[in-house]
This record gives structure tokens, C-alpha cells and sequence, in this order.
């Protein structure tokens, strides 16, 4: 009889997780909260080679995986070249992962609109319990639902996770949208801006389709400034008066909040940055939360990616700590019984995680180093090598 798992969360650490079970034998069935197919609007993605041989062992094909940077440049606020490091990058976009994954799950074990609130277990399995009634039963749950995990909070109660005390504005600018001095001057490299209190990157990804040919590609702007969290309570409140307590979807950014980010971008950036705003799609902004769990799995039931550990996105880590949960944890599966799989898959990835997560808050305290006013132009940041280095790279464990 073969083993079955279910995973909670269809993003790409559930898809992750059940591509690499099913390359092992196990039957898996996915349960995904949204009621339509997932869609990343074009999120640019940092590749490591750990995640492109992730994606290969569980059948993805990597070809024309995304755009290849072969150097990291820092500008100056009038938009000139302060530094540049030679270093070259595959950048990719979220759709193109999630859409290569998807392909590896039948449509049988992909079930859409059923979102896992709880969990049983008695030993000899586990139960998932979802919000819109009855149960599913299993060797393994996987909880793989994000950084706001219904199985973590079930699991690790006190793990809530923690606002940094900055947001991460992001945009998507067509390339063939771009005035000729701009593209000339910041589309080809992966980006920085980097004086005290704020902190731009920016890179090429594909265009639509993952369609990569020159002028058909998109830039991925990402900018984090501070915003206290008073201020984010007003940012999280839509034009119907709505308080959104986590985040706030998009489209319900109110227009006043768009304006006031553009007026403080008009002052701040460079004007190549400003630019890729003005001729970019509509903004959009998520606070930067994190959080890591001191364990990763309790009988038969095991976290994985966001759910376990959200590491800030400077380091970039994302999507690959998701790849080598997913691995390690089938890798694990197929070595012992489910509990004592589980614990050692836990023993494993918990300090992994860890490095992660305390290499993204070092990058991130890096924004607001030094005494108010400092290095205004961002030509003087005495941090420039350390993050130009170590943005968006993988963490070793340990």
C-alpha cells in the first residue's frame, strides 16, 4: 500500500515538497486555501545553484530558467556608478517556478478551495481538518501554508512572526516601456541603491510567458524604506475603511498611499529608479515580517518553507530553503518511519533555517547603520562591499 502524505499549501513549498514525495513513490494530494490557480504577478526570483539542482532532481526543466546578470553595480542618487562587482546570477521570476512544479502534480492531487485549519493524530496517522468541513487522513501532513501557517500555529503557538519595521515596495516596469537612457543605464545589471534609511535593488527578469528576448523582458524594482508601524495600520487600511491586519492585497492600496510613496521615491531615488516607477505597472507593498521555529516537526506532522522559518528577502533565500526543505524532508521519509523521519528531517533544517534568518536580519539592520543623515547619496556606505557581496546569496548552515 503505498504512503501517503497531504500538504498544506499549493505556493511553490507545497509544490515543492509533493514534487519530491512523488518522485519517491508517495501518493500526495495538495490542498490549496485559494479557490483559483496561484499567480506570483511576476515576482522576480534570485536562483542559487542549490535551488536550479533542487528543480532538476524533481523532473523541472530548467531550460530558459530566467535572465543572466553578470555583474552587481551600486548608484549613487544622481544614478551614477559608485561600485561594481563582477558576479553572475540566473534571475527568474515566480510564475516560471510555480508553473514548472506545477506540471509535476496530477490534477487529482492538486484540490483547490480547501484550506487545512487543524490537525489529529493518533499514533498510527494524522488528520487534516479544513475550514470548509470534513477531514482528509494521511502517514505525513506537511504544512507548507506560508508564513502565517494554520499548522505552525497550531504546532508552535508562541511563533508569531515579528514586523521588522520596514515594508518592501515593489514594482514591474515592461522593457520595451523604458526610455533608452534609462534601460541603457540600470536594466542589465542587478542593481543597489544604498545610502542610510532605505535601500533599492533592482534587476531584469522575463517578460510575459517567461519570454526572454531583448525588449520583451520586465525590471524588478524593490525598494525598502522604514515605515513605523503606526503608520502601517493607516498603509493596511483600504479606501472602504477596511483593516487589512497582516497585509493588504494590491489593488486595495489606496490611491493617496501611491501618491505620498511616489513624492517620497521623487525626493530619495535616482532618478533611473524614479523612472522605473513612472513607467512601471502599479506599485505595490508588503511589510517585512520574520520569523524561525525552534523545531520543525512534532509526531507525524512537519513544517516547511514560510510555515517553519521566513528569513527577510535580503538574503534571497526563499524559494531555495523551501527547495531544500522539500528535498530533505522525501530524502528523510524514505529512511525511516514517519516519526523518527520527521525528527531527524527537523534536527536538519532547523539550523540551516536559522543561518537564514540571522543572515537576513544582519543584511537588513545594514539599511539603517550609522548616525541619522549619514551618506545621503549613498556613496559612502561603509557596508557597500559586505552587501553587494552577500545580498541574495546562499546561506551555509551552521
Amino acid at each position: 500500500m503505498a504512503r501517503r502524505a497531504i500538504v498544506a499549501g499549493g505556493s511553490i513549498g507545497g509544490l515543492f515538497a509533493a514534487a519530491a514525495l512523488l518522485k519517491r513513490g508517495w501518493e500526495v494530494t495538495v490542498y490549496e486555501r485559494t479557490g483559483t490557480e496561484l499567480s506570483g504577478r511576476g515576482a522576480g526570483i534570485v536562483t542559487h545553484p542549490e535551488l536550479v539542482d533542487a528543480l532538476e532532481s524533481v523532473g523541472v526543466d530548467i531550460t530558459d530558467l530566467g535572465v543572466l546578470v553578470r555583474e552587481r553595480v551600486a548608484y549613487d542618487i544622481a544614478g551614477d556608478r559608485v561600485r561594481t562587482l563582477p558576479f553572475e546570477q540566473v534571475v527568474t521570476s515566480w510564475d516560471r517556478i510555480h508553473q514548472g512544479l506545477r506540471r509535476l502534480i496530477p490534477d487529482g492531487a492538486h484540490v483547490l478551495g480547501r484550506t487545512v485549519t487543524a490537525y489529529t493524530q493518533d499514533g498510527e496517522t494524522v488528520a487534516a481538518r479544513f475550514a470548509e468541513g470534513g477531514q482528509d487522513t494521511a502517514d505525513v501532513l506537511i504544512g507548507a501554508d506560508g508564513f502565517r501557517s494554520a499548522v505552525r500555529g497550531q504546532m508552535l503557538p508562541d511563533i508569531q512572526p515579528e514586523y521588522a519595521g520596514y515594508v518592501v515596495w515593489r514594482a514591474l516596469a515592461q522593457e520595451a516601456d523604458l526610455p533608452a537612457e534609462v534601460h541603457a543605464s540600470i536594466f542589465g545589471a542587478f542593481g543597489f541603491f544604498l545610502p542610510r534609511g532605505t535601500q533599492i535593488i533592482g534587476y531584469p527578469i522575463a517578460g510575459p510567458g517567461n519570454d526572454l528576448r531583448p525588449g520583451h523582458r520586465r525590471y524588478n524594482f524593490v525598494w525598502y524604506t522604514a515605515v513605523p508601524e503606526a503608520d502601517l495600520t493607516d498603509m493596511r487600511t483600504d479606501a472602504t475603511g477596511t483593516h487589512h491586519p497582516v497585509s493588504i492585497a494590491p489593488p486595495l492600496i489606496r490611491d493617496d498611499i501611491l501618491a505620498r510613496m511616489r513624492d517620497d521615491a521623487a525626493r530619495r531615488l535616482p532618478p533611473p529608479f524614479v523612472a522605473m516607477l513612472d513607467h512601471g505597472e502599479r506599485p505595490f507593498f508588503t511589510p517585512i515580517y520574520d520569523h524561525h521555529s525552534p523545531v520543525m516537526a512534532e509526531d507525524r506532522v512537519a513544517l516547511s518553507g514560510d510555515a517553519a522559518c521566513v528569513a527577510r528577502p535580503h538574503v534571497g533565500m526563499g524559494v531555495t530553503k523551501a527547495a531544500q526543505d522539500a528535498l530533505a524532508l522525501a530524502r528523510h521519509l524514505d529512511a525511516a518511519p514517519v516519526p523518527q523521519a520527521l525528527a531527524a528531517y527537523s534536527a536538519e533544517r532547523v539550523p540551516a533555517a536559522r543561518a537564514a534568518f540571522e543572515r537576513s536580519r544582519r543584511l537588513g539592520g545594514f539599511i539603517f547603520d550609522g548616525p541619522e543623515g549619514a551618506n545621503p547619496d549613498g556613496r559612502a556606505n561603509p557596508r557597500i562591499e559586505t552587501i553587494m557581496r552577500d545580498t541574495a546569496v546562499t546561506v551555509p548552515a551552521g
